[in-house]
């Protein structure tokens, strides 16, 4: 995979080894291995049998640290699957700029869009996970990346949009911006802020036999409106079992209608930015334009 961005900062497990002999020397000798994922905006590598690395690739990721490192702990029990927890922040040296951490390493594989053992079991699982994160107490919790109104995002998806429409890609933008707009134009949420976790990709998702047995990356989780943790009914689930997601989680018509939003938001800013340097992102967001558009927005 080509570098995702710019400024990305290159990494390898040479380096990981290096930080980890002089930063945690009890660590020193475990194998270091990088985990193949869609992610954006850190480097994984596995550390051993029961860690994880995760390096920052730019200086945007930084500041997500605090949040993974103080917030996942308060959260956890309120939950029914595993999240990760932070066992050791590392600092900049061996020539990397930037704090990075060391997690919990938890066991599970990401879930394919369209190729799912028990679709109806894992919109159930997620359905639940939604729906029990929303209870968590949202004393002192900071807003979530996802967690306003579409508004905010409304002249970015329109660009996208446009962007998209000119890279050749079989698109129908027209029928994207009809779909924006309705759901742009849903009454917005006039309920108590709750927690979200607000990047419900596939690939901050792990499962076991079919169904859901963790969720990762807690970067952009914080308090707001529940409907970007929606997104999954057009990113991940086939439309056979979105209502088993929709009933599980008690979503209405209008925050239904937001979630679809920003599944669309996220795919169409996405996939013109992704599409040369990261397949597993690329792919994902063609699927979300085909199930909100249909078959033949997106090959």
């Amino acid at each position: 995979m080509s570098t995702m961005h710019a400024d990305e900062f290159p990494t390898d497990a040479r380096l990981v080894e290096r930080l980890i002999s002089a930063q945690f020397p009890r660590w020193t000798g475990l194998p270091v291995t990088r985990v193949a994922s869609g992610g954006t905006v850190n480097a994984v590598y596995r550390l051993g049998g029961a860690l994880s690395v995760r390096l920052p690739l730019t200086a945007g990721g930084v500041r997500d640290l605090e949040r993974e490192r103080r917030w996942p702990p308060r959260l956890a029990p309120f939950l029914p699957v595993p999240i990760p927890s932070v066992v050791a922040r590392g600092r900049p040296g061996e020539g990397y700029p930037w704090p990075w951490s060391v997690h919990r390493w938890i066991e599970g594989e990401n879930p394919v869009e369209g190729d799912l053992d028990d679709a109806e079991g894992l919109a159930r699982d997620l359905g639940r996970f939604v729906r029990e994160l929303r209870g968590a107490d949202v004393a002192g919790g900071p807003p979530a990346y996802r967690g306003g109104p579409l508004a905010g995002v409304d002249a970015a998806t329109r660009r996208a949009i446009a962007d998209l429409a000119r890279t050749g890609e079989p698109f129908d933008a027209a029928a994207a911006l009809a779909a924006w707009e309705e759901s742009l134009a849903a009454p917005p949420w006039d309920g108590e802020p709750c927690w979200v976790h607000s990047d419900l990709m596939p690939s901050n998702l792990l499962v076991g036999r079919g169904r859901l047995t963790a969720v990762l990356d807690f970067a952009t989780a914080g308090v707001g409106d529940p409907a970007c943790d929606l997104i999954p009914a057009w990113n991940l689930l086939p439309a056979t079992a979105r209502a088993a997601f929709r009933d599980s989680v008690g979503a209405d018509e209008a925050t239904w209608l937001r979630g679809r939003g920003w599944a669309l938001s996220m795919a169409v800013i996405q996939l013109p930015y992704y599409r040369r340097t990261n397949p597993v992102i690329s792919a994902n967001a063609r699927y979300v334009i085909r199930a909100i558009l249909g078959p033949a927005a997106a090959r």
